[in-house]
């Protein structure tokens, strides 16, 4: 298993204020998969300038490898600034907020391309991660992800995946946002559709804001990774855990997936394609889905040496 599929790692990524260091500190030491510093909703307009200074600090005081900043939405003041000011080494990437449409995503690649270069980092090398958050961005997922995918050579090389925010998004569209989250399953079932079809990377999911419903948070976790999700948003520290464990498989299904992968291929060098493995039909199908399995086991263990 090599590093790069260590980094592909994102079961967790963990939001915290930019401009509260004792936060922070809490969240770059604890093991979510990704931290992002907030510089918008988490952060009071007083303050955004002055938080993109300690956005800098935090990632310049630690070796974590993958930081990110959600930047201010591109109908603010402060998106320019916010990418001037923390883009350079050791950033692993910029989470935009309310993207609407494919022309975000061209105006913010070509952003970072040229503040790539200022910094003498490779082209391509921040990550962008857009967050599908309302209406409109809803309505254009086939225009952002699909019909515009490979426009250019270096849009979309560093969107490798998205995520979506229902709590704007249910504001937006003026939709009562339950316990149950019922009300999202159209909204989330065109997340993952969406992504596969322009191969990206499966999509992350929105956060869970019942932050004392640890048994709510898990059964809503367990609908995202059934749904077909990687990963999710985390607003709390205590989120972490919980939503790494359900993204990590069990001993018993390595155990399981490593029984059916071993099966398979004992059986496919007789020219075999189909069996049976404890009374289970497989196919190539399920084969892969033993195999993706394994390498998830695999990149958490390298990811927690």
């Amino acid at each position: 298993m090599n590093t790069s599929i260590k980094n592909n790692l994102f079961r967790t990524l963990l939001f915290t204020p930019a401009n509260h260091a004792r936060r922070v500190s809490k969240a770059l030491s604890l093991d979510a998969d990704a931290v992002i510093l907030d510089l918008e909703d988490a952060v009071a307009n007083s303050e955004k300038v002055v938080a993109r200074m300690d956005a800098i600090a935090a990632i310049k005081s630690t070796s974590r490898s993958k930081i990110y900043v959600r930047v201010n939405a591109l109908d603010t003041q402060w998106t320019l600034g916010d990418l001037q000011a923390v883009v350079g080494p050791g950033l692993y990437g910029v989470v935009l907020p309310k993207v609407q449409g494919p022309e975000d995503i061209e105006m913010v690649d070509w952003l970072l391309a040229n503040l790539e270069r200022e910094q003498g980092l490779n082209i391509g090398s921040i990550d962008l991660l857009p967050i599908i958050e309302t209406a409109k961005g809803f309505s254009n997922l086939n225009k952002i992800f699909l019909e515009h995918r490979y426009r250019s050579s270096n849009q979309y090389q560093r969107v490798k995946r998205f995520t979506f925010g229902a709590g704007d998004f249910c504001n937006d569209v003026g939709m009562l946002w339950t316990s149950s989250e019922r009300e999202l399953d159209v909204v989330r079932n065109s997340c993952i559709v969406t992504a596969r079809a322009a191969n990206l990377e499966p999509p992350i999911d929105t956060v869970w804001i019942h932050l004392k419903d640890h048994e709510g948070l898990e059964s809503s976790v367990v609908r995202s990774l059934n749904l077909g999700f990687q990963g999710r948003l985390c607003i709390h520290p205590d989120q972490v855990s919980i939503t790494n464990q359900v993204f990590t498989p069990s001993a018993d299904e390595v155990l399981r997936a490593k029984k059916i992968v071993d099966s398979f291929l004992e059986a496919e060098k007789k020219g075999l394609a189909a069996i049976q493995v404890d009374g289970m039909f497989v196919d190539y199908p399920i084969l892969y889905k033993a195999q993706k399995i394994l390498a998830i086991h695999q990149a958490i263990s390298i990811n927690s040496r």
